[in-house]
């Protein structure tokens, strides 16, 4: 069967009503063109269903228009909605984008899949794994002259970065259980070789600190909802168990809600809990999920803007970060700590969690 003839600029400009060099303005985003000129090349590129050989603009050392994504563990909604975000901006700005995925937090993993996309040609690299300083400039080095923004490193960084104030963050959900009158907050972090999740833990401690107060517990999670949940079941059996947790991400503190529920511990009366991220799911939780809002798609269209113009205006580029604010969004997860359970719910609670200790015999 043979193959359908592909389209060619000739076609298009044919369709258009304008030359070749019109369209290969359009196509490389020149100044130029004017707006009605440029949205009938457009619409011609629609209605011919245009697809541009990014291999033979690659090969004749063209700007391809696509860009590379280094990304950690996609199954994550943080790390996806970022990516979808990316996606969606770039490709309104006829972008296309290539992801590399990290399979781990090693500097080779990401030196690895930085070259994946170098070798694909990218005209820039964006980088949403959480490094530390040190591995991040390295990952620079590795991709030479090419532009490179990062996601998730220290604020501190001498780094071309768009990143959420982490502190801000940790301080607006510890400051919101604070003034409704916890003293006894556990913290739930992420694997603190992720830079993020050190300095959201951190930033905790250091309000802790200023409040005069201790973590009634530290925990660490791998970012899973599995891991929020193994670790919720031990901390929260009696004799003693905090009146509030602070959780670095929404899919663990899903874990802890799912714990809380098993264990008769009732959400917020018993216990609040505060994520982190505002995922698209956290709203529909049971109870609803009070969180810090990242918005994601502000991240997504800023990274991509910046990028561009690194790419449009390479002499105008240099090092900093840009940090976007974070917002307390206020659900049904959080109340001013409850009474004390009455005798039957003691019971309850003892019951359920010597049924646990026989399960695992």
């Amino acid at each position: 069967m043979n193959k359908p003839k592909s389209v060619t600029l000739d076609d298009v400009a044919r369709h258009a009503g304008v030359s070749y060099q019109t369209v290969s303005r359009v196509l490389n985003q020149a100044a130029q063109v004017s707006e009605k000129t440029r949205s009938r090349v457009e619409a011609a590129m629609n209605e011919l269903n245009y697809v541009p050989n990014r291999m033979a603009q690659q090969l004749a050392g063209k700007q391809s228009f696509t860009l590379g994504l280094a990304s950690t563990n996609l199954a994550l909604n943080a790390p996806s909605q970022g990516a979808s975000a990316i996606k969606t901006r770039a490709n309104q700005l006829g972008y296309h984008v290539v992801i590399s995925m990290v399979e781990d937090l090693q500097l080779k993993s990401c030196r690895a899949a930085v070259n994946e996309l170098i070798a694909q040609r990218v005209d820039g690299i964006l980088i949403n794994v959480p490094l530390e300083t040190d591995n991040a400039q390295q990952v620079k080095q590795c991709c030479g002259n090419l532009p490179v923004l990062f996601l998730d490193v220290d604020p501190q960084a001498n780094l071309l970065s768009i990143l959420f104030d982490p502190q801000e963050g940790a301080m607006q959900g510890l400051e919101h259980l604070l003034a409704l009158g916890h003293r006894q907050i556990a913290l739930l972090t992420g694997p603190l070789e992720s830079v993020s999740a050190r300095l959201r833990y951190e930033g905790w401690l250091t309000g802790l600190t200023a409040h005069q107060l201790e973590a009634f517990s530290v925990l660490h999670g791998d970012w899973s909802s599995a891991s929020g949940y193994q670790l919720a079941l031990n901390l929260l059996n009696p004799p003693q168990r905090p009146t509030a947790i602070l959780v670095a991400n929404d899919q663990m503190a899903l874990g802890v809600l799912r714990a809380a529920h098993q264990l008769g511990v009732t959400v917020p009366q018993q216990l609040s809990v505060v994520g982190y991220d505002d995922t698209e799911d956290s709203a529909y939780f049971q109870p609803p999920l009070t969180t810090i809002a990242q918005d994601f798609r502000l991240s997504g269209r800023e990274s991509v803007n910046r990028m561009v113009q690194m790419l449009q205006h390479p002499q105008q580029t240099s090092p900093g970060s840009l940090l976007l604010n974070t917002r307390l969004m206020l659900r049904q997860t959080t109340s001013a700590p409850g009474e004390s359970p009455d005798s039957a719910q003691s019971l309850a609670l003892e019951l359920k969690r010597i049924a646990r200790q026989l399960e695992q015999l």
